[in-house]
């Protein structure tokens, strides 16, 4: 008997010491529904068997056993459907790490939705000097001005620190009141595991989030069109500061968002690089490929960041191609307002820019897409005849019939009346589910589509009386302001010469 006991005994200390020893994070690793009967499993990276199967928003059940999950380094990373947020690849997503500069998506966030663009942004000694030694910046004085336009781009492309602290004071009078207002954000965006202390992510033990909340972040910020533009573009010229009297250029030092780099992506749409000593590196990327979106978050890499990154994106577009994700738009609900402006027609020999606005010195801007001469989408993937009619048709993506061309949604309903992003283009669908082009009014605002479809940005435009426009960062046409490049437009927005 009391040996019986002893071996009992043994039996269970020796069980309490194995799961003492396994993983925290290994208790956490499991296969469950985001949402029964209506999308792909959440999936924590482990050795647990995979399932076969997924359904999709229409009840379907789809095979996936050919797609294979992701093998990722970094310590935490998500994959998230931008559609309806549900959770496509996760390791460690709910684990709290360092965000680094990723954090600056937040900051443009709120940034964008409580500024004007055209607001002077004053830089404070406090802005210029509360920095940690090392840290990122474009040497902004005490007493240097920007725009709020041109500080998003410095805070998003350069990762300037300061400007994040100039912004912070500017939106909120401090960075402690700033903070307060990420936090209430975030909270409100569904995030449970996030605090921040401050607007860059410099260290700071208070300042951490989780891959599934940075997520949802940035599935926000990328949602906002301000936002968007910016953290797409990949070049762009601020004006002349006390350290800078020539200006400065800045370039976006998301590797994926550059063609000539042996890491670009296709159908990237922007992103947010981030690395600390503490917090390793750090990426935010969100890709689109035919109306599917996807948000890829990784932290606490050592160096694997892009590698991991493209492996989740390639796994994610992988089960969209098999059907098993749900469909997406990224439309905003806008409304047409059809018939022509005064002095604008929706011809395609507008010119493209000004010879004499291009050679100013000033603000410039490189988009990550130009127009070219095609007539086509940049990213058509198919052709067809328009035998569906409005509604539902079998067609996918990009489809072209004797009138135009038409976009239908992976849910198979063609595109009507809003906007679609494509390869990080976007395109006005209009009521007659037709891809517009030249000059539509929208919402109130004044866009020009080029020949290809896509909105022109950043870049000035003629209309059929020979006057010039210019189109902002989110396509809006400017009006009674300064352009970038130094030039007064008007009322109008016709250049006040």
């Amino acid at each position: 008997m009391k040996k019986h006991r002893s071996s009992q005994f043994l039996a269970i200390c020796t069980a309490a010491v194995l799961a003492l020893s396994v993983p925290a994070w290994a208790s956490q690793v499991s296969i469950t529904p985001l949402d029964t009967g209506n999308t792909t499993s959440s999936q924590s990276q482990s050795g647990a068997s995979e399932p076969s199967t997924a359904q999709n928003t229409s009840g379907q059940t789809v095979d996936i056993s050919s797609i294979t999950k992701p093998t990722v380094a970094s310590q935490g990373a998500v994959l998230l459907n931008a559609a309806d947020g549900s959770v496509l690849f996760s390791k460690n997503g709910d684990t709290t790490y360092y965000p680094a500069s990723i954090t600056k998506l937040m900051t443009a966030l709120l940034v964008a939705e409580n500024c004007n663009l055209d607001d002077t942004v004053t830089f404070s000694a406090t802005a210029t000097t509360n920095l940690e030694s090392g840290a990122v910046s474009i040497g902004m004085a005490e007493g240097d001005t920007m725009t709020v336009r041109q500080c998003l781009y410095a805070l998003l492309l350069k990762s300037a620190n300061e400007v994040g602290n100039a912004l912070a004071e500017h939106v909120a009078g401090s960075n402690a009141a700033f903070a307060e207002k990420m936090n209430a954000k975030a909270a409100s965006l569904g995030c449970t595991n996030t605090h921040f202390a401050n607007p860059h992510g410099l260290n700071d033990p208070n300042h951490y989030t989780t891959p599934h909340d940075m997520a949802l972040i940035a599935r926000a910020a990328f949602a906002n069109d301000i936002v968007k533009t910016v953290a797409s573009t990949r070049t762009y010229t601020l004006p002349a500061t006390k350290n800078n009297p020539s200006g400065l250029t800045v370039t976006m030092g998301h590797k994926m968002l550059n063609p000539n780099d042996a890491r670009y992506y296709q159908g990237i749409i922007g992103g947010k690089t981030g690395y600390t000593s503490k917090a390793g590196n750090t990426l935010v990327t969100v890709a689109e490929r035919n109306g599917v979106r996807l948000v890829a978050v990784v932290m606490k890499s050592q160096s694997t960041h892009y590698t991991d990154t493209k492996a989740l994106l390639d796994y994610g577009f992988k089960l969209a191609e098999a059907g098993a994700l749900t469909g997406q738009s990224t439309s905003q609900n806008n409304t047409q307002v059809s018939g022509p402006a005064s002095g604008k027609n929706a011809s395609d020999n507008s010119s493209s820019s000004s010879n004499q606005a291009q050679e100013t010195q000033g603000t410039t801007v490189t988009p990550a897409g130009q127009e070219t001469a095609a007539s086509t989408p940049v990213h058509a993937v198919s052709s067809g005849n328009n035998t569906g009619g409005p509604g539902v048709t079998k067609e996918r993506g990009w489809v072209k019939d004797d009138t135009g061309w038409y976009y239908v949604k992976n849910n198979g309903v063609k595109a009507s009346n809003e906007w679609i992003t494509d390869n990080g283009e976007e395109y006005w669908i209009q009521a007659d589910h037709y891809m517009a082009k030249g000059w539509k009014e929208i919402d109130g605002n004044w866009y020009y589509l080029c020949s290809t479809g896509s909105m022109a940005k950043n870049v000035w435009k003629t209309g059929a009386e020979g006057n010039w426009y210019y189109l902002g960062p989110d396509g809006v046409m400017l009006t009674n302001t300064m352009t970038p490049d130094g030039y007064r437009v008007g009322a109008d927005g016709v250049w006040i010469q």
